[in-house]
């Protein structure tokens, strides 16, 4: 709950040995969550390198990206992409409207409230004057070159941290202070536009003093960059001028967002930062995704086979095939041509995976195709196929983020490294395509949008091995196809739910397919089918605020329809 969370350091010193003695009657509490400075003097916690480092480190670690939030179900099965195969995962809350705010989904107030609380605390306390007293050793210079950018980092993670909470709830309080414990439980509501600003503003301060990459700046890769910061200004800028929150279609909003994903684009350009290589794939993962130049930030992630065990097909020893692709998804990937694929063409539906967008095959498993040297088979009476209990409901497996490396075979088992995606290039270009359309159309240039829209998302279709997008088109034909290039490129990377969201489409995308196939000899034949009808509810726009919070404090107003 977000009642005492932000306490100062010596309310929590105070509570230090009640936690330790009271273990049991403290169990409801989470103002006493773990921080690195409990049980320290301040000249302690911040007044070695290690403990700044250990610090740091800590709020590095509350980034939650969504390896499976909900029981294993990743909430792109809350989307028309996926559907999750097991019927206990509370992502079916979200699909029959029976979530509250009692009964909670992906809540992250907590965590990312604590979180704040943490950067808060560090931010409060950290001073370079405490390490003077270090100038002769033998490493100072190193460590304090290093320890003078981690106020930069904490204020990009604080700034990502209220970017998951707004997004999530829309108004939030606004914390930027240690608060004393009479007083965090009157905070108010910030609007969500202030929220965005403020993620702006934290942006543009600290990226000069954020190195261009770590490569550089003592091999330290998977902190903040710069251009780390210029892609969280681009994705915060975007939601703010999309339908969800723009309620006037207020189009200097949309042109801030062109802006800041242009400023990252043009930058990265002229200094040679990133770019897009066809030739690595950033979801095989492993460590050599860390060297792709693709990659603007990503949260590391140990070694582990758990998203396979989750995600591979019913079949490959203790798979539960988890998190499925709807035909939905693969009907939005184009021909090889770049026309829509169209189940009324004898010829698409007869071989439906045949000479279509290279990048079906790279995110989703069907009949016929292989994964880990296995042929998979989800026609009717095949080894992957209902009706075998815990068989993909679509006719689809997963194969984005599968390392194809990892064993789950229990005498010889393989894990591997699992590192989330959190922002790359491919994103910013699309950033700026979808706003500088709705700025200006898709072909508008000048001295400060130097690339067109057009251009944008051409770059992203060069980089897949797709067609140019060369016809004459309008804003309204435009915007589609910015969608749904949005939709295929960044599938199963924690954008599509947002995106129905902010686009205000859930109520158009609740119809889900799969797919039926007959074997007969060597002969296959398919047929789409509709398997899920999903219920949608205007309130789930946003989430609801937690019960707990508003009883706590009668200054929060619940959002609407939760009431």
């Amino acid at each position: 709950m977000l009642s005492f969370k932000l306490l100062s350091y010596k309310i929590m010193y105070k509570k230090y040995i009640v936690m330790i003695t009271l273990p049991i009657v403290l169990l409801g509490c989470n103002f006493l969550d773990f921080d690195e400075s409990i049980g320290k003097t301040d000249d302690i916690a911040y007044g070695y390198f290690d403990e700044l480092s250990r610090h740091v480190t800590h709020i590095y670690g509350q980034m939650s990206p969504d390896w499976g939030v909900l029981n294993g179900a990743l909430m792109e099965s809350a989307t028309d992409n996926a559907v999750y195969t097991w019927q206990d995962s509370k992502i079916y809350d979200v699909y029959n409207n029976a979530w509250s705010s009692i009964n909670l989904v992906d809540n992250k107030w907590n965590l990312y409230y604590t979180a704040i609380r943490s950067a808060n605390l560090f931010l409060h306390n950290y001073s370079l004057d405490r390490l003077k007293r270090f100038e002769n050793n033998i490493n100072y210079k190193e460590d304090i070159e290093k320890a003078e950018k981690y106020p930069y980092e904490v204020r990009f993670l604080r700034a990502f941290f209220y970017f998951e909470l707004a997004k999530r709830y829309g108004n939030i309080p606004l914390l930027t202070t240690v608060y004393e414990k009479d007083k965090i439980n009157s905070v108010s509501q910030t609007p969500f536009d202030s929220i965005v600003q403020f993620i702006a503003n934290e942006c543009d301060s600290i990226i000069p003093y954020l190195p261009a990459n770590h490569r550089t700046f003592y091999n330290e890769t998977g902190r903040v960059t710069k251009g780390a910061a210029m892609a969280l200004k681009s994705r915060a800028l975007l939601y703010a001028a999309s339908p969800l929150h723009n309620l006037t279609d207020d189009l200097e909003k949309w042109g801030k967002a062109a802006k800041a994903a242009g400023d990252l684009i043009s930058v990265s350009t002229s200094e040679s930062w990133y770019f897009l290589d066809p030739n690595v794939n950033l979801f095989s993962n492993g460590n050599d995704v860390l060297k792709a130049r693709e990659l603007i930030f990503e949260r590391r992630g140990a070694l582990s086979s758990s998203f396979e065990e989750t995600n591979l097909p019913i079949g490959f020893y203790t798979a539960k095939s988890g998190n499925t692709p709807t035909q939905n998804l693969v009907d939005a990937f184009e021909m090889i041509d770049g026309t829509p694929f169209d189940w009324s063409n004898p010829e698409h539906a007869a071989n439906p995976y045949l000479n279509r967008d290279p990048r079906l095959a790279k995110i989703i498993v069907y009949n016929g195709a292989k994964i880990i040297n296995e042929t998979v088979e989800t026609f009717k009476g095949g080894k992957n196929a209902t009706p075998i209990v815990g068989a993909s409901l679509s006719g689809y497996y997963l194969r984005k983020y599968i390392d194809a490396r990892v064993s789950l075979d229990p005498v010889n088992p393989v894990q591997r490294p699992h590192h989330f995606v959190l922002f790359r290039y491919a994103e910013v270009f699309l950033n700026y395509a979808e706003a500088l359309n709705e700025y200006k159309g898709p072909d508008y240039t000048d001295d400060i949008f130097t690339i067109s829209a057009r251009d944008a998302l051409n770059r992203i279709r060069t980089y897949v091995r797709m067609p140019l997008i060369t016809d004459a088109i309008s804003k309204d034909s435009f915007r589609e196809r910015v969608k749904n290039e949005r939709r295929v490129e960044l599938a199963f990377e924690d954008h599509r739910f947002w995106d129905i969201r902010r686009w205000k489409i859930g109520e158009v995308v609740n119809n889900i397919y799969g797919i039926s196939i007959e074997k007969n000899n060597a002969v296959f034949t398919y047929e789409k089918k509709l398997i899920q009808r999903r219920v949608w509810d205007n309130k789930m726009y946003l989430y609801p605020i937690p019960k707990s919070e508003l009883f706590i404090n009668s200054n929060l107003s619940q959002n609407p329809g939760w009431e």
